[in-house]
C-alpha cells in the first residue's frame, strides 16, 4: 500500500528554505518506504487435522453427491415439505433474538476491521482558539507589589492543522487488520451457525411436537378402544360371564390411559413454548393446532468428509480464530522493534484576527521520531509468549471443533440407518400384535379365557403402536440433525457474503428500538 504525508500547500516556500530539515524528512520517509513491508512473525497456514477417507455409518451403496445434488439450499428446510414448518422458518429468520445478538456481533467485527484500517493512514486534526489576556503592571520597589493600574490586555488567535503517522514499519498494522478481518469473518460464521443451530432446533422441536400429536392420537383411540373394552367386560358380569375383578381391571386399564393422554399435552405444552420463543413470540400467545406426524425423512446426499472442513460454520469460525491468534504474535513481536513517527504542524497565530491569514502569522514544525524501549522487565517476551500459547489453544479447538463434527455426522448417519431398519421390525410387531388382540378378544366374547388375557394382549398392542410413533419422531429429528451435521447447504464462500444475513436482524433491531 501507497502511503505518503500531505503537507498544506501554504507551508511550501517556507520548507524549501529548509533543506536540511526536508533532507532528514525525505530520508526518514523513504526509509519507511523500504521497511514497510516487512511484517515479522509467523505466516498463517490451516492446521493439520485428520480427515477419513469415508463416513464408517453411511449406509450401503453410498454414492457421492453429484455437484447439482450439493448445491446451497439455502432453505434447507423446504426438502420436508412442509408448510407450516416453512412459516414458522420465516419468523424465525426475522425474530430470532438469538441470531440478532450474533448479526449485532458479526456488525461489531466488521466495524473493527475500519478501525484497524484507518492505521494505514495519518491523523489530521485542526484546532481553533482565542484568547484575550490582561497583566498588572508592576511597581519598580523594594517589595516587588503590583500596581492599581489598568496594566497591558492582550489578544492571541491561533488556527492550526497537525499531521501525524506512524509507517507500519514491522507489520504490526498489517498483522491486526488480518487478524481482525479472520475475525469478521469468524464472526460471520458464528453467525451462520447461530442461525442453522436455531433453525435445526425448531424443525427438530417441531416434529417432536408433530409426533406427541401422534402419540395423543393413539392414546385417545386408546381410551376409545379400552371403553368399549370395558362396556363389553361390563355385559359380560352381568350376564355372569366375567368376574367382578375382570371389571375392576378394565376400569383402572382405561383409567390409566385416560391418565397418560393427559400427561402426554404436558410436553406438547413445552415444545410449543419452545417454538414460541425460538420464532420470537411470547408463549402466551402462540399456538399450533395438533396435526399428528406423518411425514417420512427425505434422502440427504452426503458429500466427502474432507467438504465438511468447508461446510460447517462452526468449523470454519474455528479455523478463522486460529487465523486471527496468528496474526496476533506477529504484533507482539513488532513490539520488540523501533517505532517511526512523522509528524508536521503549521498554522497562523495573531494578536489580531484581521491579519490572522497573512503570511507572517504562519508558524510550522515538521520532523521525524524514532523510539525504541530499552528495558521493559520482559513484558513483550511475555505478551509474544501468551500469544503464542494463545494460538496453539485456537488451533487445539479447530481440531477438536472437526473431530466433534465428524462424530455428529457419524452419529446420525448411524441412527438413520439404525432406526429405518427398526421401524420395518416394529411395523411388523404392530401388525402381530393387533392380530394376537384381535384373536384374543373373540376367545373371551366366546368365553374360552379369562380377562386377564385381553389385558395383556391390549398392553402389548398399545405399547407397540406407541413404539412406532417414537421411531417415526425419533427418525425425522435425526434427519434434521443429518442436515445440520453437513452443514445444512452453508459454504465458507458465504462468510464474505454475510452482510446481506444481517439485513433481517438490522430491521428487527429498529423495529423493537
Amino acid at each position: 500500500m501507497s502511503r505518503r504525508l500531505v503537507v498544506p500547500g501554504r507551508f511550501s516556500a517556507s520548507l524549501r528554505s529548509r533543506a536540511p530539515t526536508l533532507a532528514l524528512i525525505g530520508a526518514a520517509a523513504a526509509l519507511a518506504f523500504q521497511l514497510s513491508g516487512c511484517a515479522v512473525g509467523p505466516d498463517y497456514h490451516r492446521p493439520d487435522t485428520a480427515v477419513p477417507a469415508a463416513y464408517k455409518e453411511a449406509p450401503e451403496g453410498f454414492k457421492v453427491a453429484q455437484p447439482a445434488d450439493t448445491a446451497d439450499r439455502g432453505m434447507w428446510w423446504l426438502i420436508y415439505d412442509d408448510a407450516q414448518l416453512n412459516g414458522l422458518m420465516d419468523q424465525l429468520n426475522t425474530n430470532n433474538q438469538t441470531v440478532a445478538q450474533y448479526a449485532a456481533a458479526y456488525r461489531q467485527a466488521r466495524a473493527l476491521v475500519g478501525e484497524a484500517r484507518a492505521a494505514y493512514f495519518p491523523v489530521v486534526s485542526a484546532s481553533f482558539s482565542g484568547t484575550r489576556s490582561r497583566t498588572p503592571s508592576r511597581v519598580s520597589s523594594s517589595s516587588s507589589s503590583f500596581s492599581s493600574g489598568s496594566g497591558s490586555i492582550s489578544n492571541n488567535v491561533n488556527l492550526g492543522l497537525d499531521a501525524t503517522w506512524e509507517p507500519d514499519l514491522w507489520g504490526k498494522v498489517s498483522r491486526t487488520v488480518s487478524a481482525e478481518e479472520a475475525g469478521q469473518q469468524g464472526a460471520a460464521a458464528d453467525l451462520a451457525n447461530a442461525r442453522l443451530s436455531a433453525q435445526a432446533t425448531l424443525a427438530q422441536t417441531y416434529f417432536t411436537l408433530r409426533a406427541l400429536d401422534a402419540q395423543q392420537k393413539l392414546l385417545d383411540d386408546t381410551v376409545a378402544a379400552y371403553q368399549k373394552s370395558l362396556t363389553l367386560t361390563q355385559n359380560q358380569y352381568a350376564q355372569g360371564v366375567a368376574g367382578r375383578a375382570d371389571v375392576v381391571q378394565a376400569q383402572t386399564q382405561l383409567q390409566s390411559a385416560q391418565a397418560a393422554a393427559i400427561d402426554n399435552g404436558v410436553a406438547r405444552a413445552q415444545d410449543e413454548h419452545a417454538i414460541a420463543v425460538l420464532v420470537g413470540q411470547p408463549a402466551s400467545s402462540f399456538t399450533l393446532p395438533p396435526s399428528p406426524l406423518t411425514a417420512t425423512p427425505p434422502t440427504v446426499p452426503l458429500t466427502m468428509p474432507s467438504a465438511l472442513l468447508e461446510r460447517r460454520p462452526d468449523i470454519a469460525s474455528a479455523e478463522r480464530k486460529a487465523a486471527a491468534a496468528n496474526e496476533q504474535i506477529g504484533v507482539a513481536i513488532s513490539a520488540f522493534f523501533p517505532t517511526l513517527t512523522l509528524s508536521a504542524s503549521g498554522g497562523f497565530e495573531s494578536s489580531v484576527f484581521s491579519q490572522l491569514l497573512q503570511m507572517p502569522s504562519r508558524f510550522w514544525t515538521l520532523g521525524p521520531s524514532l523510539a525504541a524501549t530499552v528495558f521493559d522487565a520482559g513484558l513483550r517476551r511475555a505478551q509474544t509468549e501468551a500469544a503464542r500459547a494463545a494460538y496453539d489453544q485456537q488451533v487445539a479447538t479447530y481440531r477438536q471443533t472437526v473431530l466433534a463434527a465428524f462424530q455428529d455426522v457419524e452419529d446420525n448417519l448411524a441412527s438413520q440407518r439404525i432406526l429405518a431398519q427398526e421401524i420395518v421390525v416394529q411395523q411388523q410387531a404392530v401388525e402381530s400384535a393387533q392380530h394376537a388382540l384381535s384373536i384374543v378378544t373373540n376367545e373371551y366374547k366366546a368365553g374360552t379365557i379369562d380377562y386377564q388375557n385381553v389385558l395383556s394382549a391390549q398392553t402389548t398392542a398399545f405399547t407397540a403402536q406407541q413404539k412406532l410413533a417414537s421411531i417415526a419422531g425419533q427418525r425425522m429429528v435425526s434427519s434434521v440433525g443429518l442436515v445440520k451435521a453437513l452443514g445444512g447447504g452453508w459454504d465458507t464462500a458465504q462468510m464474505a457474503r454475510e452482510s446481506g444475513g444481517v439485513a433481517a436482524a438490522t430491521a428487527q433491531d429498529a423495529r423493537t428500538q
